[in-house]
């Protein structure tokens, strides 16, 4: 089972920075594909924020880009989330996402973290 843990969530006033991590555990993961962060406010539903794939490929929602900053360490199989300028819409609890190939399998399966809640005040 692959566990992936968010951190760096927070309260932060508005035009403020905040920076996300999410660190898998190692055992078992045989490799990891796209990587990303999704997040979802209350009532909405879940978005994809960026996402990035082992060679590097970003993709980021219109409304964050040139803004925030996904980037990935593959040798410890962790991801970031860099949020500069924040706004109060950026508010929402943020979700780690890994597309993973474990031992004993034999296709690539979506975990999820527990979820970290990013809190922007105006």
């Amino acid at each position: 089972q692959v566990q992936l843990v968010e951190s760096g969530g927070g309260l932060v006033q508005a035009g403020g920075s905040l920076r996300l991590s999410c660190a898998t555990s190692r055992r078992s993961i045989l490799s990891i594909n796209t990587m990303g962060w999704y997040r979802q406010a209350p009532g909405e539903q879940r978005e994809l924020v960026a996402a990035i794939t082992s060679g590097g490929s970003r993709n980021y929602a219109d409304s964050v880009k040139g803004r925030f900053t996904i980037s990935r360490d593959n040798a410890k199989n962790t991801v970031y989330l860099q949020m500069n300028s924040l706004k109060p819409e950026d508010t929402a609890v943020y979700y780690c996402n890994a597309r993973a190939l474990t031992s004993g399998t034999y296709n690539y399966a979506n975990y999820w973290g527990q979820g970290t809640q990013v809190t922007v005040s105006s």
